[in-house]
């Protein structure tokens, strides 16, 4: 599909990969996009900044970017900010994991009545992934209603990727000490930790030291645009590298404010070597996420 295409191939053919997979990409409602990415553009409360959407397309289009790229998996990272729409989104995304089968089934959840029963439908309809924002949800993961939920998941062994790490700015229930709160009450909860904690990068490096289950994605951490305002910390490059097995690519595709291959030159020149990059880019996420008869 172009010159930027070609270079993302060259990125993972380079490492002997047969393509790569993106733990953290968007794909939502039209309503909903349309209204996420009217607040990026008016700078937000929640983001502060200039934010241009790179791959402001239609979603047929979207997702023929990502296949060009060379993505095998991705995900449909969706989510409410109020009572009521989390069943709703759940619905979509599992109409859109059915038309598209190189799409991680995702769902998502939200601290209200009735969270158990339809947490519990879309783990039965198949969702192999769920998606938390703490930060858009102003809600409290350790909030009782969801007590059950975390519980169920942890037993299942479904990832949950949390936006739980106060960039780009602060939430009323982020940080690294609710999830370690959460985390010490269900320690097998596969919680992957989206933005590499942005910007607590080092206490979330240990909770992944603590707790064998919990995983970082990369999504935006290390590019040129995150390094502005919250850069990651020279002296916990080591604790990166010896955590190779537990960071998984993400990227926040279509929103993001540079082109794809960025978030993977970003990594690249981490200079944890090319093992390293082979983890991070397909093999983490294919052990996670194991391929599926069809």
């Amino acid at each position: 599909m172009g010159p930027e295409s070609d270079d993302v191939v060259r990125f993972w053919e380079r490492l002997g990969l047969p393509g790569i997979i993106d733990v953290h990409t968007h794909f939502m409602p039209e309503q909903v996009l349309r209204k996420v990415w009217a607040y990026f553009d008016a700078a937000g409360p929640l983001t502060g900044l200039e934010w241009p959407i790179t791959y402001r397309y239609e979603e047929e289009a979207r997702l023929a970017v990502l296949r060009s790229f060379g993505v095998l998996r991705f995900t449909s990272m969706l989510y409410p900010h109020k009572p009521g729409m989390a069943r709703w989104l759940n619905g979509w995304a599992a109409d859109f994991a059915a038309r598209t089968p190189d799409c991680l089934h995702t769902a998502t959840l939200f601290p209200e009545d009735g969270v158990e029963v339809y947490v519990k439908e879309a783990v039965e309809a198949g969702a192999r992934v769920f998606k938390s924002h703490l930060q858009v949800g102003a809600c409290d993961a350790n909030d009782p209603l969801l007590d059950p939920v975390w519980g169920l998941l942890a037993e299942a062994g479904i990832p949950v990727v949390t936006h739980c790490g106060s960039g780009p700015a602060p939430g009323a229930y982020t940080g690294p000490e609710p999830i370690g709160r959460l985390l010490a009450r269900h320690p097998r909860l596969r919680l992957v930790v989206a933005h590499m904690g942005m910007p607590e990068y080092a206490e979330f490096l240990a909770l992944a030291e603590a707790y064998p289950e919990v995983r970082l994605d990369t999504t935006m951490a290390f590019t040129d645009f995150s390094e502005g305002f919250s850069p990651f910390p020279a002296a916990e490059l080591g604790r990166l590298a010896d955590l190779g097995d537990r960071i998984l690519l993400g990227t926040d595709f279509p929103n993001i404010p540079y082109p794809y291959v960025h978030q993977l030159h970003a990594l690249e020149r981490l200079g944890l070597g090319e093992e390293w990059l082979r983890a991070v880019c397909h093999g983490n996420a294919a052990a996670l996420f194991p391929a599926q008869d069809s």
